[in-house]
């Protein structure tokens, strides 16, 4: 049998800030990082040091910016140190990787799958079949979930 209380506690709750029409997102510190450092990816790439370049843009990734002429930037040189890293490198550069940087990856192979450019997405396609091989459709359902876009 129920017991009866005299609790009115949980009248208290204003069940308004759930509504879906009352949601705002959470606004995102512009502390984090700005983009990669295009000079030291440059280095970095002239020396052969490609995956090394990898884990600086990916670390470096502009995530939470609301600046497109940044998220711009770093789209171009994560794709140019992704074609510059040769299919038989990749498997190797995906297992140095740890799940946050394997999640960043995917966001940004899925973008350069929205404006392809010459033979890129084959390479691609290929950057997506490693990753996939190592994060598993969790990684696939995380990047297509996360509101932070690159």
């Amino acid at each position: 049998m129920a017991k009866n209380t005299s609790s009115s506690a949980f009248r208290k709750i204003d069940v308004d800030q759930y509504c879906e029409d009352n949601y705002k997102e959470d606004e995102i510190d512009q502390v984090g990082p700005q983009g990669p450092d295009e000079n030291e990816v440059k280095n970095l790439l002239q020396k052969g040091k490609l995956i090394d370049a990898l884990k600086v843009v990916l670390m470096n990734a502009p995530l939470g910016s609301k600046n497109q002429q940044i998220k711009e930037n770093a789209l171009n040189l994560t794709l140019r140190v992704l074609l510059s890293i040769k299919p038989s490198q990749i498997e190797e550069a995906v297992n140095s990787l740890d799940i946050d940087l394997l999640d960043i990856l995917m966001k940004y192979v899925y973008k350069g799958f929205e404006n392809p450019s010459e033979g890129s997405s084959g390479h691609l396609l290929v950057w997506h079949e490693k990753v996939y091989n190592v994060g598993g459709v969790g990684c696939i359902i995380r990047v297509l979930s996360d509101t932070r876009r690159v």
